[in-house]
């Protein structure tokens, strides 16, 4: 399938008849799914691109933020395509993705990393995507008396841009996305426990640099 194929998913006006046709397969069923997708199924991809492309496009928000998004969603496809046949089943189909995802991140990055590619992170991310970050780090009465939630919630995202990106992905793969630690832990190579510390070192971090930004230089212990 050519990357052109992957561009014209979001914007064929054929989406309607495609999901019509999908709907007389049970796609829910992941290995029936997995054997359409290798046997190049357009309908099967059709399903992959609306299930995962939004999903995909926030990840790749939260790693390298505005920069580049469209094209590392159409190459992550293009490795899906390609390596699909090749896909054992070792683990669930979104997890392998993700993973595929993470590593397209991160390859990107290497190649950017001299590049101011965060200077604008709070217009990369969405408000309400973000606000389960609110909730976890910004829940104390004195900072809500003095500050509006919009400005609570820009101070939220100028913390956020300055974490590493694979810390912020992993934020966002836990509390946004709802994947567990061993999920992460798979699409990141890591053990389970590594990810649970680290999870708990990056709330740690942010808390912090939140604090900082609102002017409280006062650290948990």
């Amino acid at each position: 399938m050519e990357s052109s194929k992957f561009s014209e998913m979001k914007n064929n006006s054929d989406i309607e008849r495609f999901e019509k046709l999908d709907g007389q397969n049970n796609w829910n069923d992941e290995k029936k799914l997995i054997r359409a997708l290798a046997k190049g199924d357009e309908g099967a991809y059709r399903y992959l691109y609306r299930t995962y492309g939004p999903k995909i496009g926030a990840l790749v928000k939260s790693f390298l933020g505005s920069d580049d998004v469209d094209d590392v969603i159409q190459e992550v496809f293009l490795r899906v395509y390609k390596g699909v046949k090749k896909f054992r089943g070792d683990s669930k189909l979104a997890t392998w993705i993700y993973k595929i995802t993470m590593n397209v991140c991160n390859n990107l990055y290497k190649k950017l990393k001299r590049r101011s590619i965060l200077t604008d992170f709070e217009q990369s991310t969405d408000d309400e995507e973000f606000s389960e970050y609110h909730s976890q780090v910004s829940s104390e009465d004195d900072i809500k008396k003095t500050l509006s939630d919009e400005e609570i919630m820009q101070k939220l995202n100028e913390a956020l841009a300055k974490l590493d990106p694979e810390d912020r992905a992993i934020l966002y793969m836990k509390e946004v996305d709802g994947l567990t630690y061993a999920e992460i832990g798979k699409i990141l190579d890591k053990p389970e426990g590594t990810i649970k510390s680290k999870l708990h070192y990056i709330k740690r971090q942010l808390r912090k640099l939140l604090g900082e930004a609102l002017g409280d230089e006062q650290e948990e212990p």
